[in-house]
């Protein structure tokens, strides 16, 4: 009976034996340390790109659609008509203020004296306020150009007689100008700036998702590629 128990003993130790060696054959691998690692770095860069993405597509979309249906005006601005409005004025210089013309101006590009220029923005509605002006001997030239706008001002020294123009090209203009930075100030050539580096990010981040999806996502990089290839034909085959 002991023989006989001990030989059932080893024949229960050898089944669970093959049992374990069995499921062990059959399990897939524990994965490695380097795997896991890689599979954080993939996981923490894909949120990181997803965040700068949206982010800069949300900062930038506004603009993007500006610059996109601007790009379109632009690209067809000679069959697209706009009739400027022309508006000129004139007036005098009181004897006072026409004083504070007679002495040199500390520079060529002064801009006029603020007296004269609050008497100019309220006798024809221009505001030369701070702006450079070209001081010669016989007048003093005020431009003002605008987006969408031209102006000038004109006075002369010797008489005080005031001579202003301005011509407005619509809105269409406007925009276009804006599209171009064309007269539009400080604030906006920070704007483009600004929209530009957003618009950068925005298109890296999206290069980068595409690089880590184009594994399960065979067209990417062909159309990838067509982007670059057509305008590039274009340029090389049919601008002369």
């Amino acid at each position: 009976m002991q023989r006989v128990d001990g030989q059932g003993a080893e024949e229960q130790a050898g089944g669970g034996t093959a049992a374990r060696a069995s499921s062990a054959a059959g399990a897939s691998p524990a994965p490695s340390r380097a795997t896991k690692s890689n599979r954080k770095a993939r996981t923490f860069w894909l949120k990181q790109l997803h965040s700068w993405h949206w982010v800069s597509a949300a900062i930038s979309l506004i603009g993007m659609m500006l610059f996109a249906i601007t790009g379109i005006t632009l690209n067809h601005a000679a069959s697209i008509g706009a009739a400027p409005t022309v508006n000129e004025a004139s007036a005098t210089l009181p004897g006072a203020l026409l004083g504070l013309l007679e002495a040199p101006p500390e520079a060529d590009d002064s801009p006029l004296p603020p007296p004269v220029a609050q008497h100019l923005r309220e006798a024809v509605s221009i505001d030369a306020r701070g702006k450079p002006a070209e001081w010669t001997d016989e007048e003093v030239y005020v431009a003002l150009p605008g987006p969408g706008r031209d102006a000038w001002i004109s006075i002369d020294r010797e008489n005080g007689a005031i001579l202003a123009e301005t011509t407005e090209r619509g809105w269409i203009s406007y925009f276009n100008d804006l599209h171009k930075g064309r007269n539009t100030g400080t604030a906006w050539s920070w704007f483009i700036d600004i929209f530009a580096g957003a618009c950068i990010v925005f298109t890296l981040t999206g290069l980068l998702l595409l690089q880590l999806h184009a594994r399960h996502r065979p067209m990417t990089w062909p159309m990838v590629g067509l982007g670059l290839l057509i305008p590039l034909i274009i340029a090389i085959l049919f601008i002369h």
